[in-house]
């Protein structure tokens, strides 16, 4: 794979869960998503096996992890290792969130890849 460039608000989003949605940039071995959070959006308990790192750039993200919930505003960031059970909601206004993955998520590459957004 050689260098890649992009601008983030020309590449297609895709739906992660309703009112998330997700711009990615596949690496060889981690990807970039930019998440955009319809206000009030949530996302359901769940684990993967990769490393999951992000910052908060505008409005408040929380994740929930063992219950307890950590509300994080912009400029703040987060490392869940691996297969730790999480959720998250975000606030009234909605949030844009860069999420980090190691290794690339392929279950992501593959739902961008069948969208009708990745066939530009």
């Amino acid at each position: 794979m050689g260098p890649q460039f992009v601008r983030f608000n020309e590449v297609e989003a895709f739906s992660l869960v309703a009112g998330v949605e997700a711009r990615p940039l596949f690496g060889e071995a981690a990807m970039v998503n930019l998440i955009e959070f319809s206000p009030g959006a949530t996302v359901p308990t769940h684990s993967h096996p990769h490393e999951q790192l992000g910052i908060v750039l505008r409005g408040m993200q929380a994740l929930v992890v063992d219950g307890v919930a950590r509300e994080l505003g912009p400029m703040e960031g987060y490392v869940l290792p691996g297969e730790v059970e999480h959720s998250a909601y975000c606030g009234p206004d909605g949030a844009t969130v860069i999420d980090i993955f190691c290794p690339v998520r392929e279950d992501y590459r593959e739902r961008w890849e069948g969208s009708d957004s990745a066939s530009e």
